[in-house]
């Protein structure tokens, strides 16, 4: 019984090595430009602001570059920065992956955007309504709202329980021998 246990424990264990193989193959880096990219953070929520980094340090990229995305609009990064913000559309679908196109000075390389299953609050707007008197309090607290008879059932349904708990775990069975 046991060599059947250690037999199909390798026998799953060479099946899911065999079958991630491939997809570790095929992470291979065809993404490659004069110039580093990224996008920051690499998950967000729909509504949230990335920062899109551009490495100008190896002269890769001299002139502006242009990031574009269906997840927000064209962004165009001028010669003398490195980096600029987007906002991410509110429409954007949770849990897609976008891709984000870098082109500059010919060259263009790609990267991921998750879009993460929560969403950002958006800018608050003013409440339409001002009141012009202030808050009616007074009648919350303990008692509001029930009668009497309420009180009275819910405190006699508690004290039952209560008793009939205590009664069973008090009573004697046969086997005590009593």
């Amino acid at each position: 019984m046991r060599a059947i246990r250690v037999a199909s424990a390798a026998l799953l264990g060479v099946s899911a090595l065999a079958l991630s193989a491939p997809a570790a193959a095929a992470k291979g880096d065809n993404n490659i430009t004069p110039f580093g990219f990224s996008v920051q953070p690499s998950t967000i929520a729909a509504g949230g602001q990335v920062t899109l980094q551009l490495d100008r340090d190896n002269g890769g990229c001299v002139g502006s570059a242009t990031v574009s995305s269906a997840v927000f609009d064209t962004i165009t990064i001028p010669g003398n920065r490195s980096s600029a913000t987007a906002v991410v559309d509110w429409d954007a679908r949770p849990g897609a992956v976008y891709k984000v196109t870098f082109s500059c000075d010919g060259a263009s390389g790609s990267t991921n955007l998750t879009i993460a299953t929560g969403r950002t609050s958006p800018a608050p707007t003013p409440y339409p309504y001002y009141p012009n008197r202030g808050v009616h309090a007074g009648e919350g607290g303990t008692i509001a709202g029930f009668d009497l008879k309420e009180i009275g059932l819910g405190a006699a349904l508690i004290v039952g329980s209560v008793g009939a708990a205590y009664h069973f775990s008090r009573r004697r069975t046969g086997e005590d021998g009593a």
